[in-house]
C-alpha cells in the first residue's frame, strides 16, 4: 500500500501511539477496533510503512474524537474538544424516556457497553474503558 507521503511518520507515530494510549490499547486490540491486521500496526509504529489513506479512515471512522488534521500533521487537538462534553440524548419520545429511567434505576449496576443505532442502519459503540 503507497503511504501518504507529505506526513512526517515518525511523528504520526508518536500521534498513532498517543491515540492507543489514550483508549488503553495494544496495538492487538487497536487492529481489531479499526479493523486492520494487527501487523499493518506494528508495521506503522516501527516506521517499516507509512499509513495509508485506508488505515487513517479506519480510524477516524472507530475513534471520531480524533481529528484528521491532528493525527496528519499535529494541528488541532486530541481529544476534539467537542467530544469532551458529555453526550446529549434525544429524549423527545415515551420510549427513550422509558429507556432513561430504567437506566436511572438500575445505577447500581456497571455498564460495559453502550450501542447507539442510528436511522440510517449505523451504529456507534461506547466502551467503559
Amino acid at each position: 500500500m503507497l503511504g501518504f507521503t507529505m506526513i512526517n511518520s515518525k511523528d504520526f507515530t508518536k500521534r498513532l501511539q498517543k491515540v492507543m494510549d489514550f483508549y488503553g490499547e495494544s496495538a492487538s486490540s487497536f487492529a481489531e477496533k479499526i479493523g486492520v491486521q494487527r501487523s499493518s500496526i506494528s508495521h506503522i509504529l516501527s516506521g517499516r510503512n507509512k499509513p495509508s489513506l485506508d488505515f487513517v479512515l479506519k480510524i477516524l471512522s472507530s475513534f471520531p474524537e480524533v481529528e484528521l488534521y491532528w493525527l496528519l500533521n499535529g494541528k488541532g487537538v486530541f481529544p476534539s474538544e467537542a467530544d469532551n462534553e458529555p453526550m446529549k440524548v434525544n429524549t423527545s419520545n415515551s420510549e427513550s424516556t422509558s429507556i432513561n429511567q430504567e437506566i436511572t434505576e438500575k445505577s447500581d449496576k456497571d455498564i460495559e457497553r453502550i450501542v447507539i443505532f442510528f436511522k440510517d442502519g449505523s451504529f456507534k459503540n461506547f466502551d467503559n474503558l
